[in-house]
């Protein structure tokens, strides 16, 4: 199959939109085996380019191009049958220019078309024909032809063509068409290379008659040329962070695409930066930003912008560009130290104070809040070497805070000087300042304080069982302000076992009781007790006295009181290990020295086992029972004795000793379980008898004697309502001088007689002549009380002076006794008739302290006056009842109800 090229016409196609000097690609021209010198081989047209500047080269010394174009051979050529290839460049004033390549094809004969141009045809061959190009973008006239295919066959057979693929019969569709008679390939419509970089067409020749292919199918690719009708584009945000005050550091990289061919010019980028050239450099060729300065400053502009522009085509000035702004963050760098905004700071606190905050201390940071390299972190540098002071940062402020955490001493310094410097949790950097320290005067206020112990913990070594009133030793405190020991008294604070005194003068420690070492109030041989001391203001300050009790050999090792031996069953003795105990330590104690009383029963030998035990050993077979068995047991200095203990040899099972009877042993909920049945029957019984023998009658109430059933004097009165002082008549009769505020030394304040009324006391009725002994009086001893504790407690006075009701011959049980007791009731009788006959004229404030008289209060009432009922002097006379009228007649029936 042969293929007809329309070179000249297809070389000429170019595009209006192209804005550059541009030449076709490639281009592919029918040449004979052998080229005589001076033969054109074909003329290049160039497109968009200045005629004036215009510069056409050959790479090839064989062939020469004129200025317009032409292309001839300088000496005789011979093209392989593989063909030949050069390379055309065409350049102008306007940009970087353009090359093409030539591709000479060796053709076997040329033939003309309908338009009179050559046409080269040549044989088909099996590798793979050149590709037909197309430019894109071409914008017609449409239809328009792109070559003419001939297939070998055509010479012998008749033969028709048809072409398939894309553009074709397949996507996109009505692209190309090939005229079946003609062979001649035809393009309907403009190329995008973006979309469709090329077509693969198959054509066959087939047979008219037979519609059999009449020779091998021929793959024709067309390829479209590329034109710069794309313009670069930018790729991800342009957003970079560099540190600031650094130059020569990489800010980052603009990335850029064009969809043009990537094997053309059309896709070379170049970068450019527009604005911000004093502070940031591009690289033309990567697109990599750089930072050109170290004046780059975050806190005088913490954000720059800047304009990028990329180019095609090198950058040319015909080139296809893009802009876009990068914004670039300076990131900060501790490159500011905090500040202070005073050169120095006072500060006071009181002495023996701690834990208090005393000084804020502002600082001011330029560097970015909340960082590291704004968080100030202060240090104390000097005059802290006691650990008095902690200083610590405000989060929310940022902020120092000064403590005083050990309490100051006034009489040891009143001032103190601190150097406090401030410094960043992240070190200084693009900075040549260093941290800022300032001084600050802590002022320490005296207070009066309580004397202090010196030192304020004492040790002291002592024996134990050291006789009582040995002086142990002189804890003595000081006034901080005077220095002085005087008005200071001393006290004890804690003494656990009271087994020191301490002289309130002179603050001497002496013994007071035994002390021993073996007391569990002593630990690891130590005791404690506190003193106080008191000054004359009584403030107080504590001290602490360690008494080293130092061990005595008052511990005798001891064996147990109680031994179990397993009987043996076999002509075997028995033997047991028995373990002594001694409180004291070494040298005072182990090892123990076991021997056998001179004295003894011979049934048992003892012999060492440690040193803190023995092995007692039976020396002849014993049944079982119990034993005394002694034991004489010493520690290494010979200290201890003769002890016993009961032995008691039993049966065993598997070591352990068995009893020979065994009984059940209740505890008391065991014991209250077996009664709880016993108890309940009982109760049931009980509730049956009384359910069985009760009735319903009416029970008589016996009036006589003071039963409960009718009103009985009570000595339970409680104070009534107020009374009108109109009401109350006193006594004409002279009146001495009272006693103002109580009556001091009498027995009782038991009122006094008018000349028509008597009252009652504390349940005893009282007339002229005295008390009248209703219940019994009890002994009686003098005691002192007021008016208003009478007035308080008359309620029940007659149990809390005269006693508790008690008769007196329960009481009285000797005749000293009562001789006592009448002398009391006649000196009680003596004073009441005194009071009696007193009148209060000039100070009313007596007049709760003495019986009243009161008037008739009911006039005018039918039920008559309530204080009627203190005229009767006879409290079992129970016939005033019958008059009381209507206000108790209610009351009186329920009372006397049978």
């Amino acid at each position: 199959m042969r293929k007809r090229f329309i070179y000249p016409v297809f070389s000429l196609l170019i595009l209006s939109c192209v804005e550059s000097c541009y030449i076709p690609n490639s281009l592919y021209v029918f040449s004979p085996q052998t080229i005589p010198a001076g033969y054109q081989i074909t003329k290049v047209e160039a497109v968009n380019c200045d005629p004036k500047t215009l510069h056409l080269t050959v790479e090839d010394p064989s062939f020469t191009i004129q200025s317009n174009g032409l292309i001839e051979a300088r000496i005789p050529v011979t093209v392989a049958t593989r063909g030949r290839t050069f390379s055309v460049r065409a350049q102008d004033n306007s940009g970087p220019g353009s090359e093409m390549k030539v591709h000479l094809v060796c053709s076997a004969k040329q033939e003309r078309n309908e338009n009179g141009q050559a046409i080269l045809k040549r044989t088909k061959r099996r590798w793979s024909p050149p590709p037909i190009n197309i430019l894109e973008n071409d914008k017609g006239p449409f239809p328009k032809q792109l070559e003419t295919i001939v297939s070998d066959s055509d010479l012998k057979y008749n033969v028709y063509y048809t072409m398939e693929g894309p553009g074709v019969n397949q996507f996109p569709f009505e692209v190309f068409s090939l005229h079946k008679d003609s062979g001649v390939l035809t393009v309907y419509q403009t190329l995008d290379r973006e979309e469709y970089p090329q077509f693969t067409l198959r054509i066959n020749a087939l047979d008219r008659q037979t519609h059999m292919p009449r020779d091998l199918p021929l793959d024709i690719v067309v390829a479209v040329d590329d034109v710069n009708d794309n313009k670069p584009e930018f790729q991800g945000k342009l957003e970079f962070t560099v540190p600031e005050q650094t130059a020569d550091m990489v800010v980052g990289k603009v990335n850029a695409t064009d969809r043009d061919d990537p094997n053309t010019d059309h896709v070379k980028i170049k970068f450019m930066l527009k604005d911000g050239l004093e502070y940031f450099a591009l690289n033309p060729d990567t697109g990599v930003i750089t930072t050109v300065s170290n004046k780059l400053d975050r806190e005088t502009k913490d954000t720059h912008r800047v304009t990028v522009e990329i180019r095609d085509l090198k950058g040319a000035p015909n080139g296809l560009s893009n802009t876009a702004t990068a914004t670039i963050t300076l990131a900060d760098i501790n490159d500011n130290p905090p500040t202070f905004t005073q050169t120095s700071y006072k500060a006071s606190i009181s002495e023996n104070e701690g834990e208090k905050l005393i000084l804020r201390i502002p600082v001011e940071d330029k560097d970015l809040i909340n960082t590291p390299n704004w968080i100030t972190k202060f240090v104390i540098t000097k005059g802290n070497e006691n650990g008095n002071f902690r200083i610590d940062t405000d989060p929310k402020t940022n902020d120092g805070l000064l403590y005083v955490t050990k309490p100051l001493d006034y009489e040891k310094t009143s001032n103190m000087k601190l150097e406090i410097s401030a410094q960043n949790e992240a070190k200084l950097s693009g900075t040549t300042a260093q941290w800022m320290s300032i001084p600050v005067d802590v002022a320490v206020i005296d207070i009066d304080e309580g004397p202090e112990f010196l030192p304020p913990t004492v040790r002291y070594n002592v024996k134990e069982n050291i006789p009582n009133g040995t002086v142990i030793g002189t804890y003595k405190a000081v006034d901080p302000e005077t220095k002085s020991h005087n008005g200071i008294t001393y006290y004890k604070a804690s003494d656990p076992g009271s087994w020191v005194g301490v002289n309130r003068n002179t603050g001497e420690l002496t013994v007071t009781n035994t002390i021993d070492r073996e007391s569990p109030l002593v630990q690891d041989g130590i005791y404690n007790i506190t003193v106080r001391a008191v000054d004359a203001t009584s403030k107080s300050g504590i001290g602490t006295v360690i008494l080293v009790v130092e061990d005595e050999n008052d511990n005798k090792p001891l064996i147990p009181e109680e031994l179990r031996m397993c009987e043996q069953t076999d002509d075997q003795l028995g033997s047991l290990v028995v373990v002594a105990e001694d409180n004291d330590l070494s040298p005072f104690s182990a090892p123990f020295i076991f021997s056998m009383p001179p004295v003894h029963d011979g049934n048992w030998d003892v012999k060492p086992h440690n040193e803190t035990a023995a092995l007692l050993m039976q020396k002849k077979k014993l049944p079982t029972g119990i034993y005394v068995v002694s034991i004489i047991a010493e520690d290494q200095q010979g200290f201890g004795g003769k002890q016993t203990a009961k032995m008691r040899i039993c049966h065993c099972i598997n070591g352990a000793c068995m009893d020979k009877a065994r009984s059940v042993v209740l505890g008391p909920l065991g014991i209250l379980a077996l009664l709880l049945p016993l108890f309940l029957l009982l109760l049931l019984g009980l509730l049956l008898i009384f359910f069985c023998s009760s009735k319903s009658e009416k029970i008589l109430f016996d009036d006589t004697g003071y039963s409960s059933g009718i009103l009985l004097p009570s000595n339970t009165e409680a104070p009534g309502d107020q009374v009108d002082s109109s009401l109350i008549i006193l006594a004409k009769t002279g009146i001495e001088q009272a006693v103002k505020g109580s009556v001091k030394g009498s027995m009782v304040n038991a009122g006094w007689l008018g000349n028509k009324s008597t009252s009652t006391i504390g349940g005893y009725s009282v007339h002229d002549n005295g008390f009248q002994q209703n219940s019994g009086l009890n002994t009686m001893n003098k005691h002192t009380f007021s008016s208003s504790q009478f007035g308080q407690y008359g309620q029940h006075v007659g149990s809390q002076v005269f006693g508790n009701g008690m008769d007196h011959a329960q009481i009285v049980q000797s005749p000293a006794e009562f001789q006592n007791w009448r002398t009391n009731a006649f000196y009680l009788r003596e004073k009441l008739i005194y009071l009696g006959n007193e009148m209060i004229e000039e100070n009313e404030c007596y007049a709760d302290d003495l019986i009243h008289c009161y008037g008739y209060e009911g006039v005018g009432s039918a039920a008559g006056s309530v204080g009627c009922c203190s005229e009767h002097g006879d409290e079992g006379n129970l016939e005033f009842l019958d008059t009381l009228g209507p206000k108790f007649k209610t009351l009186s029936e329920i009372s006397t109800m049978r």
